[in-house]
Parts: structure tokens; C-alpha cells; sequence
């Protein structure tokens, strides 16, 4: 066996499959380079290292299951001024992941509060964090089906150990009293040891109406906004907008 398959073997065997593909550009720049066997070395690892991040980072975009991607640079904050820039980007650097604060975007459909809370998953994510997104109703037929496999327990424990939970559409479709219950039981096992992230075209005063409890409703209100940052979205539907402009841009104009 050649010394480069050995090379090749044994790189393989202790799972280092960047420095597998590298070594030989490296080892002939480290040559032409005059570099020492440390310096070499060095490169080896930081190559190894940068891909292991990159596919760790992969895996947890993965996991977290957005339905799409978005980032904070495809967002047109000009089209909704309600939403404060300044605190978008400062949610950006993830610093309230940190200290365990929930984020509540309340607006109007259409004007972007799932594609802001996708975008800060996605940098959860980029920033090592372990995200899940959920619907609202999505989450909660999780959790019933998990209760009737008798497994809900196990299902709790897992989801409490994210350290984001990304939950859409809270208010679109009224809970029934057994998924409102679930609901709160999770959030109220998050207070205070992991950050939500939800979307919610309700204001606070009416999240009775799709919880139907205003007992139940009260104690998850005091328990999310606790430590909360909110988000305005007023004004038209962003994706409404978008769509007309599109219909023009594709209209031929005619002489007259």
C-alpha cells in the first residue's frame, strides 16, 4: 500500500475527512511556502475544524425544521416602519437566547413576522444554538398525539431542552381545551430556562379567545412577557403588496 492510500486509510479511520481532501494541496503550498511541519499541521486542523462547524450548522438548520429560509436581509423594513430595525438587529446578535427572553411579533398577515422569526432561528442556528420551528397547531397535535402514545413526557423533555422554540401562527385557529392545556404546560416549563420566538396576529387582550380560558390565558401572558421583547407589524400585507408589484412588472404597458 502506497503511503498516500495509508495516508488516506487512516485519515478515514479517525473520521477526518477534510483534512483527507486537503492534505496534498496543503502539504505542496506548505513546500512552495518554505513553512514549518507546525505550521502545516495548523492548517490541517483549522480546515477540519471549518468543515465541522459547516456541517454542524448544516444539521442544525436541518433539525429546526423551518418550512422555508429567510434572512434579515431580505426583509424590506422600509415597507413596514412599525417594526423597529434597531431592535431586529440587536435580536440578531442573540444575546436574549442568552438570557432566556422571549420575543412576541404581533401584526397583521402578510407583513413579515414569520419571515423575521424564521431569520432569527436561522442565525439561532449559525450561532450554535438547537432551534425547532412549530404552528401553533402543528406543536399541539404534536403534543396530543405524543399524550396518546403515552410518550409525553419524553416529547416535553425534548423540546425543553431547544434552546429556541420558534412558534407560528399563535391565535390563527382557536385551541381545544385539551391542546390550550399542553400549550401552556410547555410554555410555563420554558419560563425562565429557554427563549420562545412566536408570531400572533392577536393582540394580548384577545388571546382568550383562542385559548378559551382567561385563568389559563392570564398565566401565560404573565409568564411570556415577563422577560419579552415585542415586535409591531401595522400596516398592509407585505406579500399582498409584493404580489401587485410583481402583476405590474409582468403587465406590458400599451401605447395610447
Amino acid at each position: 500500500m502506497s503511503k498516500d492510500m495509508l495516508i488516506r486509510h487512516h485519515l478515514k479511520r479517525l473520521r477526518l475527512p477534510a483534512m483527507a481532501q486537503g492534505y496534498q494541496k496543503l502539504a505542496q503550498e506548505a513546500a512552495e511556502g518554505n513553512q514549518s511541519y507546525d505550521e502545516y499541521l495548523l492548517k490541517l486542523l483549522e480546515l477540519e475544524s471549518v468543515q465541522r462547524d459547516e456541517n454542524m450548522q448544516k444539521r442544525r438548520i436541518t433539525q429546526a425544521r423551518f418550512p422555508y429560509l429567510r434572512t434579515l436581509d431580505q426583509f424590506d423594513f422600509s415597507a413596514i416602519p412599525s417594526v423597529s430595525k434597531a431592535l431586529v438587529l440587536q435580536l440578531a446578535k442573540g444575546d436574549y437566547l442568552a438570557r432566556k427572553e422571549n420575543v412576541v411579533l404581533i401584526g397583521n398577515m402578510g407583513t413579515g413576522k414569520t419571515h423575521t422569526a424564521i431569520a432569527l432561528g436561522l442565525l439561532a442556528c449559525r450561532q450554535g444554538r438547537k432551534v425547532r420551528f412549530y404552528t401553533a397547531t402543528g406543536l399541539i397535535n404534536d403534543l396530543l398525539e405524543a399524550q396518546e402514545q403515552h410518550s409525553l413526557g419524553r416529547r416535553l423533555s425534548q423540546l425543553q431542552k431547544l434552546d429556541l422554540l420558534v412558534l407560528d401562527e399563535v391565535g390563527f385557529v382557536p385551541f381545544t381545551p385539551e391542546g390550550a392545556r399542553l400549550l401552556f404546560q410547555l410554555c410555563a416549563e420554558r419560563y425562565l430556562r429557554g427563549s420562545l420566538v412566536i408570531t400572533t396576529n392577536l393582540e394580548f387582550a384577545r388571546w382568550g379567545e383562542v385559548f378559551g380560558d382567561e385563568r389559563l390565558t392570564g398565566a401565560l401572558l404573565d409568564r411570556l412577557t415577563h422577560h419579552c421583547h415585542i415586535l409591531e407589524f401595522n400596516g398592509d400585507s407585505y406579500r399582498f403588496k409584493e404580489s401587485l408589484r410583481e402583476k405590474e412588472a409582468a403587465t406590458p404597458l400599451r401605447g395610447g
